[in-house]
């Protein structure tokens, strides 16, 4: 039991690694930089480097026996666009863009667990790690799906890991069927009459429009979603108008909707579009809806679920591991993999002391004593799904 020896013998690269690519953040589909730094390591630890996958995404392939069965291990490489608010000396370079959700962090994990894999080679099939770009809601795990990543690729199964804020260092923690929710960004735009702000009988306000179509909108959850059926609708900006006397032409109202079932979502798009346009049409104006599903809900498969939870229990200790974790309503794109493979996604553990905060924060920081933890369970998943004999 306890994290691999040899992988805690170089802890200090893992750290290293990971505090490189920390201040060097790119966002997604930008990733050339960390997709270059990959691929050289890749390389020399002896994995076949496949390039361009997904646009900016990089697989590793080892193979060792001769066994067909085969494995993915993913992790995500892209950072997001916030000014970093820390003091480290490793802080992003750049500015309007840091690595405030830890994807430095599973990068590195998953470069420890290349390493080592490729130094003892204790598995008899196919590993194929998998860096993906762009997972911030851009879709970079459905660009290497359609780039033809399984058919490339081939994985049994496969598996993928996020640290979790407020969980001590050296637990995990998951879940079978519906984990981390689906989630839609959606654009209102509300077309009026421009008039002055002196004459606003001249004209249609769209700015009042778009208030009320605001505040209708929070009825979908409230009373057309089943009170079982766990939702979000946030309306998160609301843009009209460039001058104090001026009523505007338009307005626009965007926003995301979250939920753990593919026709909840699709419940909430199309009471949006009756809310949005039956408003607008109240008042003389006319609205229409762009709703846009980036990820399907993320799912992990039962026994695949069972399988990382007993893997981590090795490592860890079976109380150190929490296979009823919480529903999470944000999104992860992760999930393209999992609705084509059988698989799991867990969380690791990046921290419970005082004054942490969480990801997507200007404030955050991957926990670099996690590293190891991540980068051991790497390894005994491939290792144990594709044992030798």
């Amino acid at each position: 039991m306890g994290i691999i020896e040899r992988i805690g013998d170089y802890h200090d690269d893992l750290t290293s690694w990971r505090r490189d690519i920390h201040a060097h953040p790119e966002l997604g589909f930008e990733e050339q930089r960390t997709s270059d730094l990959v691929a050289d390591k890749l390389t020399e630890f002896g994995y076949e480097v496949f390039r361009r996958v997904g646009r900016t995404g990089v697989v590793g392939r080892l193979r060792a026996g001769t066994s067909p069965r085969s494995i993915g291990l993913r992790a995500d490489m892209d950072a997001l666009p916030i000014e970093e608010a820390t003091n480290l000396i490793y802080r992003s370079r750049h500015r309007g863009r840091m690595h405030a959700c830890g994807h430095d962090g599973h990068t590195a994990m998953l470069l420890g667990a290349a390493r080592y894999l490729a130094e003892t080679r204790n598995f008899d099939g196919t590993v194929h790690l998998i860096f993906q770009p762009a997972e911030e809601g851009l879709g970079g795990g459905e660009a290497m799906v359609k780039d033809g990543l399984f058919a490339r690729f081939p994985c049994d199964t496969i598996f993928g890991m996020h640290n979790r804020p407020g969980l001590a260092i050296g637990k995990f923690q998951i879940r079978t069927g519906p984990m981390m929710a689906g989630g839609a960004y959606f654009d209102i735009t509300v077309a009026g009459r421009g008039a002055h702000g002196a004459r606003p009988e001249a004209g249609i306000d769209p700015v009042i429009v778009a208030s009320h179509i605001t505040t209708a909108l929070q009825t979908i959850v409230s009373r057309n979603v089943k009170p079982l059926d766990t939702a979000v609708l946030s309306v998160t900006q609301i843009h009209a108008g460039d001058a104090y006397n001026v009523i505007p032409e338009q307005a626009f109202i965007r926003g995301t909707a979250r939920a753990f079932a593919p026709e909840t979502l699709r419940l909430i798009e199309q009471n949006m579009r009756r809310i949005a346009s039956g408003v607008a049409a109240g008042f003389g104006a006319i609205a229409e809806l762009d709703f846009r599903i980036l990820f399907p809900p993320l799912v992990n498969d039962a026994a695949e679920t069972e399988f990382i939870a007993n893997t981590a229990a090795e490592i860890v200790g079976v109380d150190n591991v929490n296979r009823d974790g919480n529903l999470v309503m944000a999104s992860e794109d992760f999930s393209y993999m999992l609705n084509l493979r059988p698989g799991a996604y867990i969380q690791i553990g990046n921290g419970d002391a005082p004054g942490g905060c969480e990801v997507h924060n200007p404030g955050y920081d991957f926990n670099d004593m996690a590293l190891p933890f991540g980068a051991s369970l790497f390894v005994r998943l491939a290792e144990r799904k594709l044992a030798q004999g």
